[in-house]
């Protein structure tokens, strides 16, 4: 499914032409595929997540290889919803209360991420890059394969991963 760049012949006030991007063809993105959340105190929040919300807290071979060592050194927690979604806990012990006014939202919220089949990995990165998004890091390779980090114009963290392909 190529991506295009489309080129208008003239614009609304009838100027010079202007050259318009084409983003990623709707049905592209597969679902959300996890949710990070900062929190300051992990027991709390594991009772909240896993006993009070009754969600499976993954453990043993369930864990994904790259979090293996933080979830044994107390730092991540994870949960998986009914949906399949993954519910990622990353510990921040000297994380700050929510900020009073409830228009700064994402306080607590580290970053979404969502899925995309292997082989449109590289045109999504393609996509960004045209857009000139603001790239917080990638594209990473990891055992549990690729993702690029990136920010919404609100400034909230966002990704786009893909499994091994």
């Amino acid at each position: 499914m190529p991506l295009s760049i489309d080129l208008q012949a003239t614009n609304l006030q009838g100027t010079a032409p202007q050259e318009t991007v084409a983003g990623l063809p709707p049905n592209t993105l597969l679902g959300v595929h996890h949710i990070a959340l900062n929190v300051k105190d992990m027991a709390a929040s594991c009772r909240f997540y896993g006993t009070i919300l009754g969600l499976h807290e993954l453990t043993g071979d369930e864990i994904p290889e790259t979090l293996v060592k933080l979830v044994a050194e107390g730092k991540v927690t994870n949960f998986r919803l009914p949906d399949g979604t993954i519910l990622d806990l990353f510990g921040e012990p000297d994380l700050e209360p929510p900020h009073p006014d409830p228009t700064r939202q994402f306080t607590r919220a580290n970053h979404l991420a969502f899925d995309i089949a292997p082989a449109l990995f590289d045109q999504a990165v393609e996509v960004l890059q045209r857009h000139q998004v603001n790239i917080d890091h990638g594209p990473v390779s990891r055992p549990t394969g690729r993702g690029i980090y990136f920010y919404d114009p609100d400034g909230f963290l966002v990704e786009i991963r893909c499994d091994p392909g």
